[in-house]
């Protein structure tokens, strides 16, 4: 039995010692993320798929003006 435990009735959820044992595994799970380079790669990696996306976007809007114009003056000469 943990020190800071106390009766709890069951309706009212998990203990404090058990929501101090949750608290204290998530902290410890942020600090080693934070810890491992597994963090900033994946923000690299977000980056860079962020700036691919929006080349790809910009050049597909390009593409399909100038195919929208094409298409025009095709119809216009109709």
């Amino acid at each position: 039995m943990c020190e800071t435990d106390v009766w709890v009735p069951a309706d009212c959820g998990p203990s404090p010692c058990t929501r101090k044992k949750k608290m204290k595994a998530i902290v410890n799970r942020a600090k080693s993320f934070l810890k491992s380079e597994d963090g900033p790669t994946a923000t690299e990696y977000a980056v860079m798929l962020a700036l691919i996306i929006v080349v790809c976007i910009a050049t597909v809007k390009s593409i399909g003006t100038k195919a929208n114009t094409a298409f025009k003056a095709v119809d216009d000469n109709l």
